[in-house]
C-alpha cells in the first residue's frame, strides 16, 4: 500500500530503541470477562501482546501495568511464556492516564523513547512497531493511524447532523504511541496533577502544545472490546497461520 504524503518519514541512519509500557489495567466491562486473560488462538490475549514486543529488535524492556488483583497472574504468565524483556509488573491507577504514568515511571532512566501500547491490541505487528519507533526518533512523538473511509458527520447534543467532516483530514488512532521519554513523563505528570483523563496518551502531549506525527497503522491492529472482537481476532490469526 502506498503511503499518503503526510504519513511518510525520512530515512534514519541509526537504529532507535525504546522501552515499552503495556497498559493492561482495565476492567473489561463491555467484554463481560477479563479480556486480557481470555484465550485467543491458544494463548491469553495479553501474552500475544507481550510477545509482539518481546520479538521486536527495537524494544529493550517491557513494563506491564495491570490491576492489583492480577499482578501475580500477569507475573506468572510472563514467566510461563518466557517473556524475558519484562522488567516490572506494576499496579495501575483509576484512569488510563494514571496507569500510563505508573508505567512510564518505571522505565529505565537511560531510555530515550517510550512506546505505550494497549494490552488489548494483541495483533500488532513488528512493522507497525518499527514505523512508530523510527518516526518518534525523528519527530519526538509518533503513532500509527488508519485513514477513514466512511463519511463522517458532526452532530449536536440532540443527535442532529450539523456538518460533514473532511475524511481526508481525519484518522483513527492506534497504538503503540511512541514518545521521547522526558516529554511523555512530563505530560502525563501534569495531566494527573490537573485531574485530566484522556482516552489516549498523545492527547496528554497535545495538551502541552506538542504535535503527534502519524505513520501508517494496520487494519488488523484492532482493540478487543466485545466478544465479537475476539472472534474476529481469532479469524485474523487463522489467516496468518498463527494458532498455538
Amino acid at each position: 500500500m502506498k503511503l499518503p504524503a503526510w504519513m511518510k518519514r525520512k530515512k534514519k541512519s541509526t537504529v532507535p530503541h525504546c522501552s515499552a509500557v503495556i497498559v493492561a489495567a482495565g476492567h473489561s466491562q463491555r467484554m463481560g470477562m477479563d479480556k486480557l486473560l481470555a484465550e485467543l488462538g491458544g494463548k491469553p490475549v495479553l501474552v500475544r501482546t507481550l510477545q509482539a514486543f518481546e520479538e521486536s529488535p527495537l524494544v529493550d524492556e517491557i513494563i506491564v501495568v495491570t490491576r492489583m488483583d492480577t499482578l501475580q497472574t500477569v507475573a506468572d504468565l510472563c514467566h510461563s511464556y518466557e517473556i524475558g524483556k519484562v522488567t516490572h509488573v506494576v499496579c495501575g491507577g483509576a484512569t488510563r492516564t494514571e496507569s500510563s504514568l505508573a508505567g512510564v515511571s518505571e522505565v529505565n532512566k537511560k531510555s530515550k523513547l517510550i512506546a505505550i501500547h494497549d494490552g488489548a491490541r494483541p495483533l500488532v505487528t513488528k512493522d507497525v512497531i518499527l514505523r512508530a519507533v523510527y518516526a518518534a526518533d525523528e519527530y519526538m512523538i509518533a503513532a500509527p493511524a488508519i485513514p477513514c473511509t466512511d463519511t463522517l458527520k458532526q452532530i449536536d447534543d440532540k443527535g442532529t447532523a450539523v456538518g460533514t467532516l473532511d475524511r481526508e483530514k481525519v484518522v483513527r488512532m492506534q497504538t503503540p504511541q511512541v514518545f521521547r521519554a522526558d516529554l511523555i513523563k512530563g505530560a502525563l505528570t501534569k495531566a494527573v496533577e490537573k485531574g485530566l483523563v484522556f482516552t489516549d496518551d498523545c492527547a496528554a502531549a497535545e495538551m502541552m502544545g506538542l504535535r503527534t506525527h502519524t505513520v501508517l497503522g494496520d487494519e488488523d491492529n484492532i482493540k478487543l472490546t466485545t466478544p465479537r472482537d475476539l472472534a474476529f481476532a481469532a479469524e485474523i490469526l487463522r489467516e496468518r497461520g498463527d494458532l498455538a
